[in-house]
């Protein structure tokens, strides 16, 4: 996950109160099921920018001594900022398949129809367990976490979409090209039955 997605991700957990690191980490990994988990030390380094931007603020410690951050003024005018901001393509991570593939087609040696078999096979699976997953949920279940399993379900459509049109891309310019046969012109035709007939 793109660094900028866990700072304002982290952010957002604030909205509802002050929070400690742990906590932050603990709900962050609830509303995305798991699928984004962020280590401890992610946590306290984002933390520690976000205070440091004037985005949270120290606010005390809690009952076992653990130190409580709360979103700043600044901090939700920013969230709120961010919130309304389209993302752009520039914000978006760089896709390791999409550059696997670019490369495949053009490395000698390579079967690029191998590779996106082996990834549609791996991309098909994925899609069925958050099918499955999706299927079982319940309307009381947190709705980021059913939001963000269909946006994880969407996306495996579309890549498989797209490994479908990579797979026939590449076969079609593998295939060798025919010479166009040369078939006489009328002009030439002509030409060539008044000459046979002058015979």
């Amino acid at each position: 996950m793109q660094r900028n997605a866990v700072r304002w991700g982290l952010l957002a957990v604030f909205a509802d109160g002050p929070k400690y690191g742990y906590q932050l980490k603990s709900e962050f990994d609830a509303h995305t099921s798991g699928s984004w988990a962020l280590n401890v030390g992610q946590v306290y380094t984002t933390l520690d920018r976000l205070a440091r931007d004037g985005y949270v603020a120290p606010v005390g410690s809690n009952a076992d001594g653990r130190q409580v951050f709360a979103i700043t003024d600044q901090g939700r005018e920013a969230l709120t900022s961010w919130f309304v901001t389209p993302v752009t393509d520039t914000d978006r991570p760089r896709s390791e398949l999409a550059i696997k593939l670019a490369m495949a087609a053009v490395a000698p040696g390579v079967d690029v129809a191998a590779v996106v078999q082996v990834q549609r096979a791996e991309s098909m699976r994925q899609m069925r367990d958050y099918t499955d997953l999706r299927r079982q949920a319940d309307e009381s279940d947190d709705v980021a976490w059913l939001l963000l399993v269909d946006h994880l379900i969407f996306t495996l459509e579309s890549e498989v979409r797209w490994l479908d049109h990579v797979e026939a891309t590449v076969l079609r310019r593998a295939r060798p090209r025919r010479a166009p046969s040369r078939t006489p012109a009328p002009a030439d035709q002509h030409r060539t039955e008044v000459e046979v007939g002058c015979q």
